[in-house]
């Protein structure tokens, strides 16, 4: 059968030609996410939270909570001595209760060496007990950082926390 002018009948893409694509939808930003930022919060006095902050980047909370325009992503600082280590599981237990602020994201522990060498096996079996229940870094003793110089570059056993606070571009020792 076909039309009243002579054409045989078939799908309306024949008549009308290709639509056009379709628009994406609008995203909730107008241009990419920068790389991500965390508030660095000590768990003790002394922990280390503004070392590394200055070496790492980020938003250095002392030992409060982040302020409504601070990141609400968390990373606990701890030393590795006694004290530190107990420091960190007491704030986990405060997360793990629901009794730190809404709207904060824990993402992990940081732990910056209290001397240089090894763990003994007492603390160290701390360090196992908090990474069974949350992602630990390990930031090696620093001479330099101890002495105030805050300017070299971070220590290569700290690769993975420089890609997670996303400073991959500085370079590694």
């Amino acid at each position: 059968m076909r039309t009243t002018d002579g054409r045989l009948p078939g799908p309306e893409i024949w008549i009308r030609g290709p639509a056009p694509a379709p628009e994406p939808p609008p995203g909730p930003y107008a241009a990419p996410p920068g790389p991500r930022r965390f508030s660095w919060i000590g768990t003790h006095g002394g922990a280390g939270a503004s070392t590394l902050t200055t070496v790492y980047g980020g938003h250095d909370c002392g030992r409060d909570w982040p302020g409504p325009d601070d990141p609400p992503s968390v990373l606990l600082v701890a030393r590795t001595h006694a004290s530190g280590l107990e420091s960190v599981l007491r704030t986990l237990e405060v997360f793990r209760r629901g009794q730190a602020p809404a709207g904060l994201d824990l993402d992990a522990v940081v732990l910056v060496a209290d001397a240089p060498g090894r763990l003994p096996r007492q603390l160290a079996q701390r360090v196992r007990l908090i990474d069974s229940v949350i992602d630990v870094y390990r930031v090696p003793w620093v001479q330099d950082w101890r002495l105030g110089d805050l300017s070299g570059t971070p220590p290569r056993e700290t690769e993975t926390l420089i890609r997670l606070t996303s400073t991959a571009a500085r370079r590694v020792r």
